[in-house]
């Protein structure tokens, strides 16, 4: 075995996402951050879907108005 297959052994191993440390962590980080913005998206989308669309006509009774009517 030559040293020059030794070397490039030895990039390929670096170059291995299971056994470099620096390229799994930046894949779990950049992973963790699509998710995060991934679930808050889709809850900001749902909140915005089930919203308050209006104003019921509620009837009220004459008699708990600011002027009461009395009969």
């Amino acid at each position: 075995m030559s040293s020059h297959d030794h070397v490039t052994e030895q990039e390929e191993t670096n170059l291995d996402f299971t056994k470099s440390w620096v390229n799994s962590s930046k894949f779990i980080f950049y992973l963790s951050v699509f998710c995060i913005l991934g679930g808050l998206f889709g809850n900001c989308l749902r909140l915005y879907q089930s919203r308050y669309k209006g104003h019921p006509d509620v009837e009220i009774q004459s008699s708990t108005q600011y002027k009461p009517e009395y009969k």
